[in-house]
Formats: C-alpha cells, structure tokens, sequence
C-alpha cells in the first residue's frame, strides 16, 4: 500500500473499532459520511488490498503508447539523416512518412526518457498573472513588517504595515526595534479604529501567526482529537470573527511586499525624526 492508503486504512480501522466516530474519520480524510460507510464496508468483506487499492493500479492504460511504437520511434529518430531535426518536426516526419501518429507530449516524453533532447527547444516564458483585487474595501487586508535603517546609519527598524487588497490604501503602519506581536496588534489597532474590523486578514507563515506545529500531528494525535493551538495573534482576531489565510510564497502577498519596498521611505522619516513619533515604540517584553 502507498502511505495515503495506510492512512486511510488506519482511521477506517479506527472507526471500526469505535475508537473514533464516522464524523471523525470523514473529518480526518476529507471525505463525506457516505464514503465512509463504503469504505467500511469494503474493509469488513473485501479486506484493506482490495478495497483501498484502486482496481487500475499496476495496470497499464489503455492509451498508452505501445512498446513496439516506442521502439520504432527510437529507431527512426536515430537515423543520421534526422539527427538536426527538432520533436516537433519530427512529429511531422513519422506522420507523413511512416504513419505513426503521436501527440508531442508523448514523442518528447519517449525522446527524453531515452535521452534525447530537441536540437532547437523553444523557451518558454514564465507568465505570472497577478491575483484580482477584492471587490469591496475591507474584504482582505495584507500585512507584513520590514527592517530597514528608516534613521540612517547602520541601526535597522521593523516597519509594520497593513494596506487593503481592494484599494490599495495603507491602513496602519507601526515601527518597533525588531518584528513582533506588539507592532501588528497596534497595525491593526490602528485598521480597525480607522477604517473598521476587516474580514480577513493575509499573512505570511511567521511564528506569530501561525503555531509552527500547524499540519504536523501525527494520524495517532488526531485520531486522539489533539489538535493546534491559535497564537496570541490568532485568538486575537478569532474573538473579532477575522478569518486569516497565511501565504505560501512572499509573492502570494505582492501588494504588501512591493508597498514595502522604501515606498513609505520619504513621508514617514520626516515626522520619524521627532522623539514623540507616534509610528515609534520600543517593543515591550510580550
């Protein structure tokens, strides 16, 4: 069996013998009660090989490629008289002159898996299609915090701040000496006063977002209904009914990582520059 498969013959084990509800087991496998009920079903008559194992694994598809065409393709391809001609040419040529028809996905795979590569192999283009704003102001507020030396010098300070995905508008912005729960808790102080409790909020992986054993517990912890505690920040805004969706990339969070990038540098060091600053605090012990 693969691992996805013991998993799932472990949690219906589990439900078989009441260790855990049908509730439980469709809530650990993502799956629906009906499901469950079949799967239980086929593990008490058919046992766990034949009930969790697909009936198609080890067989080969039906459209597969035969090994005989495989073959005739290497050979062909290996004449010297096509030794410059690209896969897609080469498509063409087996087409028209020998009757073998292929898609290029599967001639450049059996080219590739026998070690050939296509003489003249077209880049392609990474195309990346930025994520459509939020229709309406509040729907979903970016934050983040970025050290830079906003004094001069070679001291760093962490600029935390919050802009909405829908118009772009920075809603809060807080400086502390180093990234920490204080400097977003006041961000958002700052968002919710100003402009009004978000529904969601869009962070980054860090600790204090998220718990660092978030989608690590073993089958056995769940099975035991362990499960994860929020974090400060994350109770936080549970008792405000924000949700929040943490980014995989910093380039899922674009809009806030580019408005990080010293936009802020030349109106924000003027007023930085006065002792009374309200964007300043020395962090306090949290």
């Amino acid at each position: 069996m693969f691992q996805k498969q013991l998993k799932t013959f472990k949690i219906i084990n589990s439900f078989i013998d009441k260790s855990i509800t049908r509730q439980q087991a469709a809530e650990l496998l993502g799956l629906s009660i009906r499901q469950i009920t079949r799967l239980k079903k086929g593990v008490l008559t058919s046992g766990a090989a034949q009930s969790l194992i697909h009936k198609n694994t080890g067989r080969k598809p039906a459209h597969a490629v035969s090994d005989e065409t495989k073959e005739a393709v290497l050979q062909i391809y290996s004449r010297p008289e096509l030794s410059g001609v690209n896969f897609l040419h080469f498509k063409d040529i087996l087409l028209a002159d020998f009757g073998i028809s292929l898609s290029y996905s599967a001639l450049s795979s059996i080219l590739k898996n026998a070690g050939f590569e296509s003489p003249k192999k077209k880049k392609i283009r990474q195309r990346t299609h930025r994520r459509k704003r939020k229709p309406h102001p509040g729907q979903l507020i970016q934050i983040d915090a970025t050290p830079y030396e906003w004094f001069g010098g070679s001291v760093k300070y962490t600029l935390h701040g919050a802009i909405d995905d829908a118009s772009g508008q920075v809603v809060g912005l807080f400086l502390t000496q180093n990234e920490c729960l204080y400097g977003y808790l006041e961000t958002l102080r700052q968002c919710c006063t100003d402009f009004g409790i978000p529904q969601t909020v869009y962070s980054d992986n860090h600790t204090i977002f998220r718990s660092p054993k978030t989608g690590k517990l073993t089958i056995d912890e769940l099975i035991a209904g362990k499960t994860v505690h929020l974090t400060q920040f994350g109770r936080s805004m549970h008792e405000f009914g924000v949700d929040m969706i943490f980014a995989k990339t910093p380039q899922a969070k674009g809009r806030i990582e580019h408005s990080d990038d010293h936009e802020y540098e030349g109106s924000i060091l003027t007023p930085l520059s006065h002792s009374s600053s309200p964007f300043f605090s020395e962090s306090p012990s949290l």
